[in-house]
């Protein structure tokens, strides 16, 4: 771990040389937690952030006990302070980013004419404005850690299959995440010269606590595994630069074209 504080000092063979290292929000449960787990065991050192310190705080020991380098930032993805701060943590400790995991979000379940606009609001300022505004921060450190090394750099956004197609009742929901794709493709268009590319994981539903309220339709033993995802978000970081994914959708096997 660098000890470093000033990070535009650092030289590309420092950058190439140092662990590939990792920001995960909502890094402390569900896919986040999974994602950083096989990102650990791939060599990563790690920023996990959320918003909850004790949560984020057993997530981060039960890391290190499977011998991860790991810094623990709480932070609240909706807020801009707390996005930069966590940033400039992370870039202060390590002095790279190799994949910037953006796995916070929320999700509430109401048909459209029925969704208040303030809930509307919170889906937009924590799926999409907070999303958003890591991603910017970050590029021009993705785009450093990218110069010096071939694999280039990666952003990671987990959105969601109901940001593809729509399904009732999640009208609010999938319009933020269908939004987080588009920002995906514009990232891989933007800056995929310099080494920098975007994919958004779109899953149906995932057996996870935040799906834990479709128990009663799905069968949780046939939901999308949390482990899948982590798989997928790890091979991507495999990829040279000259490959970008910019969307992949991930369907339940016996769920049909729609898989939610």
């Amino acid at each position: 771990m660098t000890s470093k504080t000033d990070a535009s000092t650092a030289s590309p063979t420092a950058r190439a040389t140092s662990p590939r290292a990792a920001l995960v929000t909502g890094g402390s449960r569900g896919i986040g937690l999974a994602i950083a787990e096989a990102l650990a065991a791939e060599g990563f050192a790690l920023t996990i952030s959320a918003r909850g310190a004790g949560p984020l705080d057993e997530a981060a020991d039960r890391l290190r006990a499977a011998g991860a380098q790991v810094l623990a930032v709480p932070a609240d993805a909706s807020d801009p302070d707390d996005l930069a701060a966590l940033l400039d943590a992370h870039e202060r400790a390590y002095d790279r980013l190799d994949a910037l995991v953006l796995n916070a979000g929320m999700g509430f379940a109401s048909p459209i004419a029925d969704t208040p606009l303030r809930r509307l609001d919170t889906h937009i300022a924590l799926n999409l404005r907070g999303t958003f505004a890591l991603t910017s921060a970050a590029i021009p450190l993705l785009r450093r850690t990218a110069e010096a090394d071939p694999r280039g750099a990666r952003v990671i956004a987990i959105a969601s299959l109901a940001g593809l197609m729509a399904e009732p009742g999640l009208g609010a929901y999938g319009a933020t995440k269908a939004a987080v794709v588009s920002l995906c493709e514009a990232v891989c268009a933007e800056e995929g010269a310099s080494g920098v590319s975007a994919t958004a994981l779109c899953p149906g539903y995932v057996d996870t606590d935040m799906a834990a309220w479709k128990h009663g339709d799905l069968d949780p033993q046939r939901m999308i595994r949390a482990s899948d995802i982590a798989e997928l978000a790890v091979s991507i970081t495999r990829l040279s630069r000259n490959a970008a994914v910019p969307v992949i959708a991930v369907h339940r096997a016996d769920g049909g074209l729609r898989g939610a």
